[in-house]
């Protein structure tokens, strides 16, 4: 079994591995990494229309963005993932593709991709041509998967993004009985420092930041994924608005976020046995708060930013690379009274990761605005700490080698330092290739 890597290898973003044998070539996830200029997998054309599978793991676009390009360069055979993973994956493409337009992509392309997607459950080994694939549920997001990979003689773990501990609306990813030659694991969180508070601890001062700005008069803006932290965030505020503890203000959700709320209801199922008993028991739906104000126009947009009292604004992109953030922080980010809430990820060469160092000023639309709001940054990560994942290898029965992969190099460098005192452990390369 051969490994190659096109795409998160030292970096993060644009996950793209391929996975071969004599007879078969299969791809684990097909991303693209966003920035200033969005970069792609470094496999060409020609190569993709020799791919037999494309097996995805999740549907941030980091994993999922370059797959409408690969039919738009002619692949035809089938993208597998799970239901949630399918259909989250097509709100935030259509998403990407009307905000970003990217030019190696076509409608055509598109189209062609929703008619390949194939449903896979959790749990359930099947064949693909001379290799075994199970999804194991991973803890991300909704839908999330490990994936493993088996040819009869050796046999591969992918985790994707991955999550060890429960969350409001997942449980931890499930390790039991995993058996592997080689693991590929993320490393977002690789490096020594990087363990994460409990919970409790973030959300109370996360609600103590919050309530000291609507005091204030202040306007809060939090920006995040659509899928997976914005409900996490919501879930949060509403449960503590709820309790009193968090003071009572309007509460409005912007973007792609009410799509994907509506996409984690119907597929409830997937979710925390708690979560389906507050739906199935209970008159109180919490993807249906009457604490959230939707917000679907530009006249309401203008609204929020305009009227003269203290809200709180759940918006995309998590990591400030466009969506209707930019607007809020058009009009919001030089009062003095307004405060930033980072609760995500923020890569490199984002303007997310900009606003977190402190800088000054920002360019929105060829507008310079001076970083008036102040900016603070909660950990509300759906990825494994440090801890977490050191701990992932000693779950595995059989493991010998580790290939570490979406994480900056600093952060994976740390990880392999850690993990190669017991395992063979590499960093990959762009574009290298290993046997297994």
């Amino acid at each position: 079994m051969n490994l190659s890597f096109f795409g998160a290898a030292d970096e993060v973003g644009r996950s793209c591995i391929m996975v071969s044998t004599e007879q078969t070539k299969i791809l684990l996830d097909a991303g693209v990494k966003l920035g200033e200029t969005d970069e792609y997998p470094v496999i060409g054309d020609s190569q993709l229309r020799e791919i037999d599978g494309i097996f995805v793991s999740h549907a941030h676009l980091d994993h999922t963005g370059y797959l409408p390009h690969i039919y738009t360069a002619g692949y035809r055979g089938d993208v597998f993932a799970t239901k949630p993973t399918i259909e989250l994956t097509n709100v935030l493409l259509s998403d990407y593709l009307r905000i970003s337009n990217p030019p190696n992509i076509s409608k055509a392309g598109m189209a062609e991709l929703s008619r390949h997607f194939k449903i896979i459950e959790y749990g359930k080994a099947f064949k693909f041509r001379d290799l075994t694939i199970k999804f194991i549920p991973a803890g991300h997001i909704l839908g999330s998967a490990l994936i493993s990979v088996s040819d009869g003689k050796k046999r591969l773990v992918y985790t994707g993004d991955i999550n060890l501990m429960k969350t409001r609306l997942l449980d931890g990813a499930d390790l039991k009985n995993l058996e592997a030659d080689a693991l590929i694991t993320e490393s977002t969180y690789g490096a020594k420092k990087d363990i994460f508070p409990k919970e409790h601890d973030t959300e109370q001062k996360l609600l103590h930041s919050v309530n000291d700005t609507v005091k204030n008069g202040g306007k809060v803006l939090v920006p995040s994924f659509a899928v997976g932290r914005a409900q996490e965030v919501l879930f949060i505020f509403d449960d503590y608005m709820n309790s009193g503890v968090l003071q009572k203000v309007p509460l409005y959700v912007d973007g792609m976020i009410n799509k994907a709320l509506r996409i984690h209801r119907h597929n409830v199922i997937y979710c925390r046995e708690e979560m389906q008993r507050r739906i199935l028991m209970s008159d109180y739906d919490p993807f249906k708060s009457p604490n959230f104000t939707i917000v679907e126009t530009k006249g309401t947009r203008n609204k929020v930013v305009s009227k003269d009292e203290s809200s709180i604004v759940v918006t995309t992109s998590g990591m400030l690379s466009g969506g209707p953030i930019m607007f809020y922080l058009s009009k919001l980010a030089g009062g003095s009274l307004n405060k930033l809430i980072l609760v995500g990820y923020q890569a490199e060469g984002t303007l997310g990761r900009a606003m977190q160092d402190g800088v000054k000023a920002i360019n929105i639309n060829g507008k310079e605005i001076k970083i008036g709001l102040r900016v603070e940054t909660y950990h509300l990560s759906a990825h494994a700490d440090r801890a977490q994942l050191e701990s992932i290898p000693a779950k595995i029965k059989g493991l010998r080698s580790v290939f570490i992969v979406h994480g900056e190099h600093s952060k994976a460098e740390e990880l392999r330092q850690a993990l190669g005192q017991k395992y063979n452990a590499v960093v990959p390369k762009l574009g290298e290739s290993f046997t297994i």
